[in-house]
């Protein structure tokens, strides 16, 4: 590979390289809760647990994911 050939493919790389690195979305923190317990047991302590995260500036969806 002659060098002025080199120097244009790595020109482009570092010129495209911002571009992918924008393209990449930040993961969101996840909250999980495993019971062997029925859904229904919980379910008040649920409401009242995603209720207090959102008073925390936390909304399901936008900046965490509960499982």
């Amino acid at each position: 590979m002659k060098r002025r050939e080199f120097i244009i493919l790595l020109g482009g790389a570092a010129a495209s390289w911002p571009f992918g690195a924008r393209a990449q979305q930040p993961a969101l923190p996840e909250i999980g809760f495993l019971s062997s317990g029925s859904a229904d047991a919980f379910a008040n302590r649920v409401r009242v647990f995603r209720q207090s995260l959102s008073e925390a500036g936390f909304d399901e969806g936008r900046n965490v994911t509960i499982e």
